[in-house]
């Protein structure tokens, strides 16, 4: 199992908090209802902000 430090779980749980509120958008605009996709917005947010995080897979 992959580790993710606690900044990387606090931005997934704040991006998945706002995708069941339907706040969360996509980079199109588009309001976001996947949690795979959530999760991944949340992990990529966390990689801006400096976080532990594994690479993107391709």
């Amino acid at each position: 199992m992959t580790k993710y430090s606690k900044k990387a779980s606090e931005k997934v749980e704040k991006t998945m908090h706002q995708m069941k509120e339907g706040k969360l958008k996509s980079g199109s605009g588009q309001k976001v209802t996947s949690k795979k996709q959530a999760i991944a917005i949340g992990l990529s947010e966390a990689r801006k902000a400096g976080a532990k995080v594994p690479e993107k897979k391709n």
